[in-house]
């Protein structure tokens, strides 16, 4: 078998569904194990651990709405998901560790097209790709 754990990370946007597809199909494709992770990035990782408020009740707000989307997300999936995650801080170095953890064998990303200065910039794609302890796919979303 190619592939065994599949490890889908989304950022739960509107897109988030197309990519989440695309790892639903190689699943069925594959019998691999999908595991669906999103991470959130800390407030205080975002912004250097230097944020001069109390963030307590915007980190648990942002929790919740992060298990209402993936919920939903799961829901709209034709194959069965193993385990479905939300974890908390860095984006690429929380991708890495999930991966590591689940024994994943690819791990699943959507990739914008960026053009610019966000090109310049990288992607969470690019960083995921680099490091990354097993096989990386990105799956090129456009807005609709």
């Amino acid at each position: 078998m190619l592939y065994n754990r599949i490890l889908l990370a989304v950022d739960l946007t509107d897109e988030s569904i197309k990519v989440a597809n695309k790892a639903a199909a190689l699943c069925k494709a594959t019998g691999a194990q999908l595991t669906v992770l999103h991470v959130i990035e800390s407030l205080n990782y975002a912004y250097g651990g230097d944020v001069p408020i109390d963030i307590t009740d915007i980190q648990a707000q942002l929790q919740e709405t992060a298990k209402e989307r993936m919920a939903i997300l799961v829901a709209q999936l034709d194959t069965p998901v193993q385990e479905s995650c939300i974890s908390q801080g860095g984006i690429e170095s929380e991708i890495h560790r999930v991966a590591e953890e689940k024994q994943a064998d690819l791990i699943v990303v959507g990739s914008h097209c960026r053009h610019g200065l966000a090109l310049l910039l990288g992607s969470t794609a690019n960083g995921v790709l680099h490091g990354a302890p097993c096989d990386v796919l990105a799956v090129k979303v456009t807005k609709a």
